[in-house]
């Protein structure tokens, strides 16, 4: 197929990032074959304990491979795919034998742990959508949530509810037993305690806690968590949307789309219908607070426990997400805004810092806290709106306060990269950005591969996120760095991106070999970028693809050169064909029409 097509030919220096940030591709190449071999049998299947009968756990499980397909988008090796596909099918063996998945999917658990799991998928559906397996599997999935599969009756039809905060393969798990509970015990000891009345607790201090390693007072807990939480819909549920879109992207089929507005609608609803606050606790009969004395509060991982706030904006986000993915429309992100908004409004000054409140409960909101960028990042980068970015500047002012990044954030959940360093290179405001993302990402993969040289723990004892401090594949900055992206929301959110690579030689998704990107820029209506080929003897062609899921159309192009003869181009198509001679380094400024295709993971190249 004939691409509308643009060329840099004019041999160059590498710049210093391009050829660090190709070593560090390679660097994750090599340094995945040792933590394979470290953490997994020939098989696959995790080196871990023989039994787990905990809930909790299996999401630890994928996990720990989650960054292979996300590195192999980047350009990672063809063995980091193999490996991607390979760990996937072993672990979801390996669970099933356990006990916690049946039909390839979780048999019953909540949807912070699901998304945490699921997004594993969704990046393998962008590196072979034609993968038949798997989309068997996205759409086996779905049918599990939309009422389509009686095996899992998930779904109230009538009252657009997921039926319980605790769902799977099985269906809604209304009851729980101490063995679901048993691992996490002593780790939940630590939290605050679910309920303000449990019998004997001295409620006096908003953050008091209970012990769970005493059968008495656990016996208790358990109770109250089977009368009170297990038979409502709770927001955390609305993270589920993502796997329906999953569905949706590789279909087409506007059943996905429907679902997912209908239950988008039906938590908005009942956020008008509670003074602009979204409940935590929907009962059996659509009623909110019907198993919390009327309580709006209350419900599991809901505006008390264990998390607090973040579990009830974020989940609104990737529904919103999701929905102006498939329509266009950013006023499905109002949701997310709402909350944001209201929780700033009730903001305090406490030691010198503005805090918002993290929870509430029955003696009204408490836990205050500073607010945390990472939301209001990512809702702008969807939006492009002037609105989201005016509550940026008002909630961050200082960007340079934020900008910093840990020597180690390889070592938090599944290498998550914090966004506000990217996010003020954009804005131009961090012109350290480079060396930092590139120095940072190197310094983690030192200190997981250290990890896991030093590691002679005992399988049988090895906690559940075991294997995630260890996997020294850590792309998640440099996808920052090359894609322009703050990348997915890390609970369920799909990765939605202003610029897309491809190979067409190799005919697969990720920077070819030998280039290098860096995104500087991006808006409402256009992204700026350099792609590099450090290859001195050939020429290497990228195709830039609009979107993640050629959601956008790019309107045109405009190639920097140094005489200041640029090239200029009219695209008017998702793609665009970059021919990078030997050496060569391509400046290049994208026009760019964003949510006017109807989304897909479909792409030439897999045809």
């Amino acid at each position: 197929m004939a691409y509308v097509s643009i060329a840099a030919k004019t041999r160059q220096t590498p710049p210093h990032w391009a050829v660090r940030q190709r070593d560090l591709i390679a660097l994750m190449d090599r340094a995945a074959h040792p933590f394979v071999e470290h953490s997994t049998r020939p098989d696959g299947t995790l080196i871990q304990r023989t039994e787990w009968t905990s809930m909790d756990g299996t999401d630890n499980g994928y996990e720990a491979f989650l960054s292979f397909p996300l590195f192999y988008l980047l350009g990672g090796g063809e063995h980091i795919y193999q490996i991607a596909c390979k760990e996937w099918d072993a672990i979801t063996w390996q669970y099933a034998n356990y006990g916690t998945v049946e039909r390839e999917f979780v048999t019953g658990f909540d949807w912070f742990h699901h998304s945490e799991s699921y997004t594993y998928i969704y990046y393998l559906a962008l590196a072979d959508p034609a993968h038949l397996i798997n989309r068997t599997r996205a759409l086996r999935y779905a049918a599990m949530y939309t009422g389509a599969d009686p095996l899992a009756p998930n779904w109230d039809a009538q009252r657009k509810m997921i039926r319980s905060p605790l769902n799977g393969s099985k269906g809604p798990r209304f009851v729980t037993t101490q063995v679901d509970w048993d691992y996490h015990r002593p780790i939940l000891a630590d939290y605050l305690a679910p309920f303000e009345d449990i019998p004997g607790a001295d409620s006096s201090d908003p953050l008091f806690k209970v012990d769970w390693t005493d059968d008495e007072v656990f016996a208790q807990v358990l109770e109250l968590i089977n009368q009170r939480m297990t038979r409502c819909d709770v927001p955390l549920n609305l993270s589920v949307t993502s796997l329906i879109t999953n569905a949706y992207l590789y279909t087409g089929d506007d059943q996905y789309k429907t679902w997912v507005l209908d239950y988008l609608q039906a938590w908005e609803e009942r956020c008008a219908a509670n003074g602009g606050i979204m409940p935590d606790n929907i009962g059996p009969e659509g009623t909110i607070g019907e198993l919390m004395d009327g309580k709006w509060w209350g419900g599991y991982y809901g505006w008390r426990w264990p998390h607090g706030a973040r579990n009830i904006v974020e989940p609104a986000l990737v529904a919103g997400s999701c929905a102006l993915l498939m329509t266009g429309d950013d006023s499905h992100l109002d949701l997310a805004r709402s909350q944001l908004d209201m929780l700033w409004e009730l903001r305090r000054e406490e030691d010198g810092r503005v805090k918002v409140p993290a929870r509430h409960g029955d003696q009204g909101w408490f836990d205050f806290r500073p607010p945390d960028p990472y939301l209001y990042i990512h809702l702008y980068y969807l939006s492009q709106s002037e609105r989201d970015l005016a509550r940026l500047d008002e909630v961050f002012p200082d960007r340079a306060a934020f900008a910093g990044l840990p020597p180690d954030w390889g070592a938090a959940k599944a290498g998550i990269c914090p966004p506000m360093a990217w996010f003020a290179f954009t804005e131009g405001k961090n012109l350290g950005y480079v060396d930092q993302v590139v120095d940072s990402t190197y310094s983690s993969i030192c200190h997981s591969l250290n990890r896991l040289e030093s590691d002679d723990s005992d399988p049988e004892t090895r906690e559940c996120y075991h294997f995630q401090r260890l996997n020294p594949v850590l792309p998640e900055a440099l996808i920052q760095m090359a894609l322009g992206t703050p990348a997915a929301i890390y609970n369920g959110g799909m990765l939605q991106t202003h610029v897309h690579y491809f190979d067409p030689q190799r005919r697969r998704p990720g920077l070819p070999e030998y280039v290098a990107a860096l995104v500087d820029r991006v808006s409402a209506d256009g992204v700026s970028l350099t792609l590099v080929n450090t290859d001195l003897v050939a020429g290497r062609d990228v195709l830039l693809q609009a979107g993640s899921f050629g959601e956008h159309q790019f309107t045109g192009a405009r190639l920097e050169n140094e005489d200041g003869q640029d090239q200029s181009v009219a695209v008017g198509d998702r793609y665009l064909q970059v021919h990078l001679g030997p050496a060569a380094q391509a400046r290049l400024h994208l026009g760019l029409r964003r949510f006017v295709r109807a989304p897909s993971y479909s792409s030439p190249l897999f045809d």
